[in-house]
């Protein structure tokens, strides 16, 4: 299993296909901050929420100069019609064999319903410019995590 990331260590490097078909890799988040966000499956009530609620706040986000991503183990077809199903409009990638999310602690095992399962575990990871993890959130909630990085991040 992998463990989460720390303030202060160097972001790992992926490339992993977009909803839109495109290859998108760290590098090119470079000289932008960025918030990158890992939830289980597109289209399931929890996973909507929260990327429901980081559209809504992704202008704020934008004019505070980050830039935000979506990974989910999912294909990138099921990812486009979750983009376009709520109107989503940041990138969501594809990480099917799950490296990206155990490189970044956001896959292994974790509690469901009083049982220990293995699974994504919900995680936002928060880079600055250079690709330093700034901050790192695991087990999350998907209801009200948004506003709540907002306030952590000082922007409301």
């Amino acid at each position: 299993m992998s463990r989460g990331l720390s303030p202060g260590e160097r972001a790992p490097d992926f490339s992993l296909t977009a909803a839109d078909g495109t290859q998108v890799s760290l590098s090119d988040l470079a000289g932008k901050k960025a918030i990158i966000y890992f939830y289980p499956k597109a289209m399931t009530p929890g996973c909507t929420t929260q990327a429901i609620d980081f559209q809504a706040a992704d202008d704020d986000l934008r004019d505070a100069g980050y830039a935000v991503v979506g990974i989910s183990p999912d294909e990138p077809d099921a990812l486009a019609r979750f983009a376009a199903q709520e109107g989503l409009g940041f990138p969501l990638l594809s990480d099917p064999d799950r490296s990206t999310l155990q490189a970044y602690g956001a896959y292994g095992e974790k509690q469901n319903y009083g049982k220990t399962i293995t699974g994504v575990i919900r995680s936002t990871v928060v880079l600055d410019t250079d690709g330093t993890v700034e901050h790192a959130f695991y087990n999350v909630k998907a209801t009200g995590h948004v506003a709540k990085l907002q306030r952590d991040l000082g922007l409301t």
